[in-house]
């Protein structure tokens, strides 16, 4: 971990000075005349048609609002200014968020204008939000990139949180080296049946595993952050407990320790509970339930056994099936012997 002496600059404002910032979301922008900006890679012309995201060329935004439920060197006092993308490229089941995700419907017609977006963006700033977090930016990262060029001109300076499930391009994500200050991928599964099963991609883990690498080789495994404590830089992975280790946890950990680095940041979440097609009487029955104290015992255990970072993130057990925010009361403390009750 490092402190920022000085104000901390996100990368992006000197890629604006030079011309890159632009010269990069044309890059972006031009791909969507054939889309390949995820790995379903649907080939399609998103100016006239729609791919597997529902999602053309224009911004399409769900909600923006100051968020106090990411973990605290996110959300701080004021809150991330959290940005909800509309519609998504995976199929996850269980998704908590399937009224934005999986509803296209819901948002036809509802597009937002680059300099609406980029109003958002200063909005959110204005409101005294720590950064910029885009919650489920894959399918929408040329849109963006472009809002971005927008509201640097216009006086934007928080960082930027690249909020995603991981089911990224890594050709898409070099190019958002230097634009995105701080990481903060899911890694959903590390066996391709579930993640065929459960969120319709059989390569999931594959592609995650390469997206995540590349923040990696971005980012590296110290954090930046502020005095106070923020984060301003850095990479966060986030790995969801599911019950009947459907998740893989400990081969995600073993991966992250072994392909990355034992100091690597992960946040382990305790929130899973039944919903969307998950929540309808025996269609997934293995997801039927919040997970057990066991099943929380052992991700605990493999967390300790595989990781050594100072910075990782462990969530409430007690409260967190109560709740679809996360409860970090428990958060930055070391490793020991404690297990859920």
């Amino acid at each position: 971990m490092s402190d920022v002496r000085r104000p901390f600059r996100p990368g992006y404002l000197e890629l604006a000075r030079t011309g890159e910032l632009e010269a990069r979301a044309r890059r972006l922008d031009e791909m969507l005349r054939r889309c390949e900006i995820c790995p379903r890679a649907c080939g399609i012309d998103r100016r006239t048609q729609l791919g597997v995201c529902a999602t053309g060329d224009r911004a399409v935004v769900a909600s923006a609002v100051p968020h106090h439920g990411e973990e605290p060197v996110l959300s701080g006092n004021m809150g991330s200014g959290t940005v909800f993308l509309a519609n998504c490229n995976l199929r996850c089941v269980f998704c908590q968020n399937h009224q934005i995700s999986q509803r296209p419907k819901r948002f036809v017609g509802r597009s937002t204008s680059d300099e609406e977006l980029a109003g958002i963006f200063l909005g959110l700033q204005d409101r005294g939000c720590h950064n910029i977090n885009w919650v489920s930016p894959t399918h929408q990262v040329p849109q963006l990139v472009r809002t971005l060029v927008i509201a640097a001109g216009r006086g934007l300076d928080l960082p930027i949180v690249y909020n995603t499930n991981a089911y990224d391009s890594t050709e898409v994500l070099r190019m958002l080296d230097g634009i995105v200050d701080i990481y903060l991928p899911d890694l959903k599964y590390s066996d391709p049946a579930m993640a065929s099963t459960y969120s319709r991609v059989p390569d999931y883990p594959r592609h995650a595993r390469a997206a995540i690498a590349e923040m990696y080789r971005q980012v590296g495994p110290s954090w930046v952050r502020a005095p106070g404590g923020l984060l301003r830089r850095g990479l966060l992975i986030r790995l969801l407990v599911l019950p009947n280790d459907i998740a893989g946890i400990r081969e995600s950990l073993k991966w992250i320790a072994g392909a990355l680095s034992p100091q690597v940041s992960v946040s382990l979440m305790a929130q899973y509970y039944p919903a969307h097609f998950a929540a309808r009487a025996g269609r997934f029955p293995l997801l039927s339930r919040p997970i057990s104290a066991g099943e929380w015992d052992r991700a605990l255990e493999g967390l300790q056994d595989t990781l050594s970072g100072e910075n990782c993130f462990i969530q409430d057990f007690r409260s967190a099936p109560e709740s679809y925010h996360p409860d970090f009361s428990n958060t930055e403390r070391p490793f020991g012997d404690e297990k859920a009750e």
